[in-house]
């Protein structure tokens, strides 16, 4: 599992605590609702949790009602599982109406439930990716300071794994997200070694790597790093270990590129 919260965190990221959104679905790391930046007391996989991250994982399209008490409800009639969906959704309306101006947190549309965006409600995972394209259409504008803002707040939202993962579209969502975490501390290293920053550049690489070992572009940018921070040695410490790595994991050799750079580094570090 990738984790980035406040203790246990590949990435050093310190746990967030969204406050400026009424009501907060947290579905990265462990499923959590805040209201008011508060934690709500919920019941760990209970039915609130399903049928909030049945509805935050498709934000757009929303849940048609025979989906839900599918998911929620399935060794159950369909008739009392009706009842139980509209009881459900009551008892929500009724938590966290204070907070979004008395309206509901789920609306029912035409034959699909959706979560109430226009309330004031939030998704993690939505913020996550909206940071994210901001961070990379700051970045081709040429503002390279604020995309790091853009992308540190990606990341600060990024407290781990998809939690609602339990089929295979939910899987493959999981696996999605995580890649685009990894690619957008990536993209932070490169950014902050673009504003000559090679300290937090190299911290980047470095929190990369503790999480996929065999990132070569990782291992380039620790390389570089090392050499414009002046320490030579540890660059080429740092191909070797590159090396080692992807021929235990994979029996393979670094790609051109590493091969190229620790070439450079070994025989004209200037030049890096």
């Amino acid at each position: 599992m990738l984790s980035i919260g406040r203790h246990d965190s590949h990435f050093g990221v310190p746990e967030m605590s969204h406050t400026s959104t009424a009501v907060f679905v947290c579905l990265l790391g462990r499923f959590q609702i805040l209201k008011m930046g508060e934690p709500m007391a919920l019941r760990a996989g209970g039915k609130a949790e399903q049928l909030l991250s049945c509805l935050a994982m498709r934000p757009h399209v929303g849940a048609s009602r025979a989906l839900l008490v599918e998911h929620i409800w399935p060794e159950t009639s369909q008739s009392l599982a009706g009842q139980c969906l509209n009881t459900l959704i009551h008892s929500l309306k009724n938590q966290l109406a204070d907070a979004l101006r008395g309206q509901p947190p789920i609306v029912h549309t035409a034959s699909h439930y959706t979560l109430n965006f226009d309330s004031g409600l939030g998704v993690d995972t939505i913020e996550f990716e909206n940071s994210v394209e901001a961070g990379h259409r700051l970045l081709s504008a040429g503002a390279t300071a604020a995309a790091i803002e853009a992308y540190r707040s990606a990341l600060e939202l990024y407290r781990g794994d998809l939690a609602a993962a339990s089929d295979i579209s939910g899987v493959l969502e999981r696996e999605r997200l995580r890649a685009t975490c990894l690619k957008t501390l990536a993209r932070l290293a490169d950014a902050y070694f673009d504003l000559a920053d090679f300290e937090q550049a190299l911290s980047c690489a470095l929190r990369l790597l503790a999480v996929d070992p065999c990132r070569e572009d990782a291992h380039r940018m620790a390389m570089r790093s090392y050499i414009r921070m002046g320490a030579r040695a540890q660059a080429l410490r740092q191909y070797q270990l590159c090396r080692t790595i992807l021929a235990e994991e994979f029996d393979a050799v670094p790609e051109p590129a590493t091969e190229h750079l620790f070439t450079v580094i070994r025989t004209d570090p200037g030049g890096v």
